[in-house]
């Protein structure tokens, strides 16, 4: 689950972290007034979507020529003009696709004179199993650009779940992003919490970029990206609250509603498979057989009839899906729940592309039976190379 910045900072905010005071607005009308609410005099009007890259993005309805997602401002009045030139437009930037999103909210913050700008990340390091800092001399928006090139001026640091942001950690962060005082004193403070905000609330990724050093030598979060597990957002009512499902897919939030592992993607055939990896696997196969993919959906392997009858209809109600591949390994999950989950989805709502079914394992001939007896255009698999055959071959 991702949140806006101005909720990402309004969180660090509550743990210490130093963030500059701004107010969020959804009405151009309302741009004067917040910009009063700040010190001045400077101002940085900042559109609100769940998506990197504001800065040099541009809006769709503006023209090339027109100023990206994140502008300055040295006056009230250029604050407002500001609102009412991105509020309601669609922003197109390198994370959303050519599609854009439309800025539905604002973030009209006080400005900062910079002296650096550096980059900090907290994120679970599977390769050794632990949260880690990810940090930068090279923060800005070319971030992926220096991962990209120069990568050893990336340094991880890897926290002891039982120890905690040590001072070791604390000087390495302070070594890696050549600091001097007074920032340099804050480091550690900052490092602790931020790594509390991240374990405390579940987060998968908390990044600052750029986390920067202010002309008076001391350090401010400038920009906060925030995501959660989704796995423990149960225990988080507050973070619940944050969730803003104008910036969701349609699709993805009725998947959520039935506990459904599903993301909406731009090809043109549809996916239901239960498993992580198979449904990996299976988008792999489609893609080597020359097709795109529309979706990942994984049903999980305890579904239910229901469960698969709600995953069915959200492949279907997505109006690229030109075929579908049901692509199910029973082991746990039986084949003929999902076959009768699949009849019983089709009864209700129809079938008007092409369907392929490949199911193996637990009950595998029973489901095979539900599907031929049902009278339903669906055509069988043997195995997964040659179910992606028929179903590329059936969208052709």
């Amino acid at each position: 689950m991702n949140i806006h910045e101005y909720q990402a900072k309004q969180l660090l905010k509550g743990f210490g972290a130093p963030v500059a005071a701004g107010v969020a607005i959804t009405d151009a009308a309302d741009a004067r007034a917040a910009a009063e609410q700040l010190p001045g005099p400077l101002y940085v009007v900042k559109s609100q979507i769940h998506a990197g890259g504001r800065g040099k993005g541009k809006f769709k309805e503006l023209g090339p020529d027109a100023k990206g997602g994140v502008r300055l401002a040295k006056t009230i009045d250029e604050v407002e003009a500001h609102a009412k030139d991105m509020l309601g437009n669609t922003l197109v930037t390198a994370q959303t696709g050519d599609a854009g999103k439309q800025v539905n909210r604002l973030y009209i913050e006080d400005g900062a004179d910079i002296a650096r700008e550096l980059y900090l990340s907290i994120l679970v390091d599977r390769t050794v199993g632990r949260v880690a800092f990810v940090v930068s001399t090279e923060g800005g928006m070319d971030i992926e650009a220096v991962a990209h090139d120069t990568p050893e001026k990336i340094v991880t640091v890897a926290i002891d779940p039982l120890a905690g942001v040590t001072d070791t950690d604390a000087a390495a962060l302070v070594a890696a992003l050549k600091l001097e005082e007074p920032a340099a004193g804050e480091m550690p403070t900052l490092a602790r919490q931020l790594y509390q905000a991240f374990t405390e609330k579940d987060m998968s990724l908390l990044e600052i970029n750029p986390l920067i050093v202010m002309q008076s030598g001391h350090l401010r979060v400038l920009d906060a990206k925030v995501s959660f597990d989704g796995n423990a957002t149960f225990r988080h009512s507050d973070v619940m609250e944050l969730r803003d499902t104008t910036e969701e897919d349609e699709k993805e939030i009725e998947a959520s509603k039935h506990d459904l592992a599903y993301v909406a993607l731009d090809g043109s055939i549809g996916c239901m498979v239960n498993g992580a990896g198979l449904a990996m696997a299976t988008m792999d196969i489609i893609k080597l057989y020359g097709a795109e993919p529309a979706n990942f959906l994984d049903v999980g392997g305890g579904a239910t009839k229901e469960k698969v009858t709600a995953a069915f209809k959200i492949i279907t109600a997505d109006p690229n899906v030109k075929g579908i591949l049901v692509n199910i390994f029973g082991g746990i999950m039986r084949c003929d729940v999902i076959a009768e989950g699949v009849v019983a989805a089709v009864k209700d709502v129809g079938l008007e592309v092409p369907l392929v079914v490949r199911l193996e394992g637990t009950r595998v001939k029973e489901g095979k039976d539900i599907l031929a007896a049902s009278g339903l255009n669906v055509v069988a698999a043997d195995d997964l190379d040659d179910a992606a055959k028929k179903i590329v071959a059936a969208v052709g």
